[in-house]
């Protein structure tokens, strides 16, 4: 019982402030890129989060599921010493009201592997909770049971770089618009590489690149945006040609529930 309780209490929390629906709605044109970007409407994906070490220093995203939870990647190695940052849009700016937060305890997938990739997701428990407001709400989490179909016309955010050979990562969240792929056509690009832990998107003149990792990718599911795969793995040029790999949620579901129960 006390599992369903506490489902249910993050389900409530999520419907109270709208999962996966921003107050203010994102600005999306055809072909935006990470890769050459396109800025994002400041504040119109609000579970996006700024993983920083004590400096300062960006160095992967992530999504707000819940007051207390953020999911992000393994390989993004997060300890309790690093700090989640809300509400940000511009990282250059010191006027942005954001939420600085302290990570209270990270819970590693058991199954991941950095050799195959497979299974690329932590949840972060924050030390306190989030405040839900316009510019910080949480993103749904897509259903073990859901389908996102190849073709399906997504987005992932992140202030990662713009080219791969860049010096520096873009201040402003950028956004890109990127087609998913099923697996069997991911895999004329990657073979074996890729899993049913994974899924892929892009190879059609955008990809998330370096820094966006441990982000989302999300999809509209009955008009509400639906946290679908999390930024893994890709080229090391970040090439608009060939997709990019993703955490695949629906695979991670049932693990994400049972942590947070047990948590």
């Amino acid at each position: 019982m006390a599992f369903l309780w506490i489902l249910s209490c993050l389900a409530f929390v999520s419907t109270a402030y709208g999962c996966g629906n921003p107050a203010i709605p994102a600005v999306i044109t055809g072909y935006s890129r990470i890769v050459n970007g396109e800025e994002a409407r400041p504040h119109s994906w609000p579970w996006q989060v700024s993983l920083q070490d004590y400096s300062g220093w960006h160095f992967c995203g992530g999504s707000l599921i819940s007051e207390y939870w953020v999911v992000t990647a393994a390989h993004c190695d997060v300890t309790t010493s690093h700090r989640v940052i809300l509400g940000e849009h511009d990282r250059s700016s010191n006027s942005e009201p954001i939420q600085t937060m302290t990570v209270g305890k990270v819970f590693r997938h058991p199954n991941h592997s950095s050799y195959t990739k497979s299974n690329d997701v932590t949840l972060i428990k924050l030390a306190t909770p989030a405040q839900l407001t316009t510019q910080v709400s949480p993103v749904c989490l897509a259903k073990t049971s859901d389908n996102f179909p190849g073709g399906m016309s997504c987005m992932t955010t992140g202030w990662g770089l713009t080219r791969y050979n860049s010096g520096t990562t873009p201040p402003r969240l950028q956004q890109a618009t990127l087609p998913l792929l099923n697996n069997s056509d991911c895999q004329r690009f990657w073979g074996s590489k890729i899993t049913d832990t994974m899924i892929c998107a892009g190879a059609d003149g955008a990809s998330s690149c370096m820094g966006d990792s441990g982000g989302p990718l999300v999809c509209q599911k009955d008009g509400t945006w639906t946290l679908v795969g999390i930024v893994s793995w890709g080229t090391s040029t970040c090439s608009i040609s060939t997709p990019a790999v993703y955490g695949r949620v629906t695979k991670f579901r049932d693990w994400i529930d049972q942590t947070i129960a047990s948590n």
